[in-house]
């Protein structure tokens, strides 16, 4: 992982950055649906939510509201003029991240911070945000679906390491974030990073956790799953102790289940960006995705799909600014 310190880095305490104790009642006080309303106005709102907990108007008007980009924007790019002349976007993404990518069997659509993002790319490309291919990716196989050319980008809360760097690039980083602990809501054993030791922690293979709980919690049992849903059925089971991940994805995690889950102690080890996966080298897509990012964070889109993903579903008063691009 880079150590670059970036200037326009300025997320709250609340998930995407070093989170305190008041952060953490405040997470706990997370709802599962939008910020609340009265009377009839209440009752729609919660219906329009369904099991995404997220204002669906809000968010489909945001991606509406994404300008194609002109014809000589796209045929000056390789990359994105490919995609425009095939007539679909391949996607690699997940759809089971309550914060970043979620699908509502209701409407058969996909919400979240990720998803805002790719369907926004995707109609700003080819004029339509439903004109993509989806296939579902894991932490095991983000590299081999674009190493096999088989997606044009990868949108799954993607943490940018030197070490993926050597098998892909990445477009951004758009997002930042640090690793918290998740355990049952009655749990009282463990608060702490220092509580792990001689615990059952689970992990995503594939991913970076291994390596940081290997560093912060060295005496811990780690047990590798290779899905956020397989290592939470762990911990629900009883097979592990704590399951520790990204903390966006924890944050999600007690947003769709309250009273089930809680985050145990602060957020710890390396502060980590989440960027978009393109093929190596492939400097065309890292800078027309870059090019987006930048309209799109400087036409206040950003700050709007921050707001319907987190602040209106959590309470939170402060957007703050993404993280500079090119990391």
């Amino acid at each position: 992982m880079s150590n670059n310190t970036f200037s326009r880095r300025q997320f709250i305490t609340l998930g995407l950055g070093v989170m305190g104790g008041t952060a953490l009642f405040g997470l706990a006080g997370c709802s599962d649906g939008p910020s609340a309303t009265s009377g009839a106005a209440a009752t729609a709102a919660a219906a329009d939510a369904s099991a995404t907990g997220i204002d669906k108007d809000a968010f489909n008007g945001l991606v509406a509201s994404i300008e194609p980009a002109a014809d000589d924007v796209i045929a000056a790019n390789p990359w994105a003029s490919a995609i425009k002349s095939a007539g679909k976007f391949r996607l690699g993404a997940t759809r089971t991240s309550t914060i970043f990518s979620q699908l509502d069997e209701q409407d058969n659509k996909v919400y979240g911070f990720d998803a805002g993002i790719y369907l926004g790319l995707i109609r700003y490309i080819l004029g339509d945000e439903n004109s993509y291919e989806y296939t579902q990716v894991t932490s095991d196989t983000r590299e081999s679906v674009l190493q096999n050319d088989t997606v044009d980008a990868v949108f799954a809360s993607y943490t940018i390491t030197d070490k993926r760097k050597q098998l892909i690039s990445f477009a951004g980083p758009y997002m930042t974030t640090q690793y918290a602990i998740l355990v049952l809501d009655g749990n009282t054993d463990i608060n702490s990073v220092d509580d792990l030791a001689g615990k059952k922690v689970a992990v995503q293979s594939g991913s970076t956790g291994p390596e940081v709980v290997g560093k912060f919690a060295p005496e811990a049992e780690i047990q590798e799953f290779s899905k956020d849903d397989e290592c939470r059925a762990a911990l629900e089971q009883g097979r592990v102790d704590a399951y520790v991940v990204d903390n966006t994805l924890q944050m999600g995690s007690v947003i769709k289940n309250p009273g089930k889950y809680r985050i145990a102690g602060e957020p710890f080890g390396p502060e980590e960006y989440l960027g978009i996966g393109v093929q190596l080298d492939n400097t065309d897509a890292v800078n027309f995705i870059n090019d987006f990012l930048r309209k799109f964070e400087d036409d206040g889109k950003w700050a709007e799909l921050y707001k319907i993903v987190f602040a209106d579903r959590c309470g939170i008063e402060t957007i703050p600014e993404p993280p500079a691009l090119g990391a």
